[in-house]
């Protein structure tokens, strides 16, 4: 029996709620399987190889596309909430009964969603460079990365991802080195998903007295994994995540941005098998 990779992995379909939505399943089967949820206009290409090949050596990885996302088949909904919902959807289609879930930034407010909503469907939870509701952005400079042309196109995702030191900028061009698959890429996401996500963005981080009180709801274990300055969602909404989740514990990484797991890889999958195997 062929054991595919991340490179390898072929894109599967699987039909939920008239959503046709696109998977990549690998790794070691047995155990609880872990979902991954994707950045703004991220597609399943954008993840890191040494992060999901590292963590399927010993479980079983799936990446997915949300509805309307890439080559997942209808419209992204403009909620974080409604794309927990499709994400739960996605997995009962699988025929899973409980899973793990890992999100990176806007995937985190997914992933947040997919265990509120989903119960006893959700194991342990981690969060990567994410916040929570009504988090204040005014520190962020992601409008400001974001509107900036960059040659080629793939260095958005080293400003975005990797602080602009010398350490930090080589482990991001190791980042995009690794993550090009070869074959059977995603086609880059819609106008209408890049709208309603940004739609989504707008509605999570508005100001809300009791915007946290959600977050005691979350009785699944969690790991959160922030980097030491995140440019993107500031690093100070990791520890208010921690102080608000009850059962949750926090890794800051050095010298690290938004994509603090790409950067140090080995070391995040190390931490993320101790969290998820304990």
């Amino acid at each position: 029996m062929t054991m595919h990779t991340h490179e390898t992995a072929p894109t599967q379909f699987v039909e939920a709620g008239g959503i046709r939505f696109a998977y990549r399943r690998f790794g070691k089967t047995g155990g609880v399987p872990l979902v991954f949820n994707q950045h703004y206009t991220g597609t399943m290409d954008h993840w890191d190889p040494a992060v999901t090949d590292g963590l399927a050596k010993d479980r079983d990885v799936i990446l997915f596309n949300n509805a309307g996302v890439s080559s997942s088949s209808g419209e992204t909904p403009s909620s974080f909430q409604e794309m927990g919902a499709n994400a739960i959807a996605f997995i009962h289609a699988l025929g899973l009964e409980q899973v793990d879930v890992l999100g990176i930034s806007i995937g985190g407010f997914v992933a947040q969603e997919i265990a509120l909503q989903g119960g006893d469907l959700v194991r342990k939870v981690i969060l990567v460079g994410t916040g929570h509701r009504g988090n204040d952005m005014t520190a962020s400079r992601s409008a400001e990365i974001f509107a900036t042309s960059y040659d080629p196109p793939e260095h958005l995702w080293l400003a975005v991802h990797f602080k602009p030191t010398a350490t930090s900028q080589r482990a991001g061009l190791a980042f995009l080195e690794r993550k090009l698959r070869r074959h059977d890429r995603d086609p880059d996401v819609t106008q209408q998903t890049i709208a309603a996500q940004g739609e989504a963005i707008g509605k999570w981080i508005t100001p809300d007295e009791n915007a946290l009180a959600y977050l005691k709801s979350i009785k699944q274990p969690t790991l959160i994994a922030q980097g030491s300055d995140d440019m993107i969602i500031p690093t100070a909404h990791s520890l208010t995540l921690q102080q608000n989740l009850p059962t949750a514990q926090l890794i800051v990484y050095p010298d690290s941005a938004h994509g603090s797991i790409y950067q140090y890889p080995q070391l995040f999958v190390a931490h993320a098998s101790l969290f998820l195997d304990a």
